[in-house]
């Protein structure tokens, strides 16, 4: 029996969950800021 299939799993979980935390983090910060604009008057000058 080889133990490869468990490597391959860690390594995709260990690219996979940070990946996935960078772009959802990415796409909240560009939301955050379109809402920030919004509201924050220093933003027009």
């Amino acid at each position: 029996m080889t133990h490869l299939p468990y490597i391959a799993a860690s390594y995709v979980l260990a690219l996979g969950v940070p990946l996935f935390f960078a772009i959802s983090t990415t796409f909240r910060l560009r939301v955050a800021k379109r809402r920030l604009a919004v509201i924050d008057p220093r933003g027009k000058r």
